[in-house]
């Protein structure tokens, strides 16, 4: 067996809900990985109205990584948000035009934190928010309702506002062989097989099948 196709949207029969968002986004500058899903009975295919302010002339990214899990509501606050800061007044009068738009600031002048990225294996819930320029670790977790502002460290367990890190997955060693094993970069067929190690708590196990 192969595992589920990831070309269908909806892998999961009679539950529409849930969607491969890989076979959804149309915007080029939102990169999908396979597998990776989002969870919303109103809406699942429409992924990209939680993606905002992604204006194309910033001209910044978001990258997903495969197998992951996005609940319903999670938000992704691109650099398009950002106001000029170094002035005396931070509203957009540029946008309103009829004489405003001469004080268009140039890029250079807004606040630009760089593309979001999101590893592989990793959990977003319910509601969170993702600021610009954040860079998530493969096989995180951020907790619903979270406001994430700093970077997530890879097997890490964050919540709040501002999204502190609670505590971490794995040990530092194990958290390494893991990032080494990449498990979700396998082909598919290997993956299927292995699956019960990948479920499981054995590392040494699953690295073991990684080095066959």
């Amino acid at each position: 067996m192969n595992g589920p196709n990831p070309d269908n949207k909806h892998p999961m029969e009679g539950f529409p809900q849930v969607c491969y968002i890989k076979n959804t986004v149309k915007n080029p500058n939102i990169v999908i990985g396979e597998y990776t899903y989002y969870d919303d009975p109103d809406n699942s295919e429409d992924f990209e109205k939680n993606v905002l302010y992604h204006y194309p002339f910033i001209g910044d990214k978001l990258h997903i990584g495969k197998f992951c899990a996005i609940a319903k509501g999670v938000r992704f606050i691109m650099n398009g948000a950002n106001h000029k800061l170094s002035g005396i007044s931070t509203y957009p009068f540029q946008i309103f035009g009829n004489g405003w738009e001469t004080v268009m600031p140039s890029l250079s002048e807004l606040p630009y934190k760089g593309d979001t990225i999101v590893g592989s294996d990793v959990w977003i819930g319910y509601e969170a928010v993702i600021m610009p320029g954040i860079k998530i670790g493969n096989g995180a977790i951020v907790s619903a309702c979270s406001v994430v502002t700093k970077d997530v460290p890879a097997y890490a367990i964050v919540g709040g506002n501002p999204a502190k890190v609670l505590k971490y997955r794995f040990s530092e060693e194990v958290v390494a062989t893991l990032e080494n094993i990449a498990w979700w970069n396998w082909p598919i067929d290997f993956i299927t097989k292995h699956l019960h190690h990948i479920v499981s708590a054995d590392v040494d196990a699953l690295d073991l099948c990684h080095k066959k």
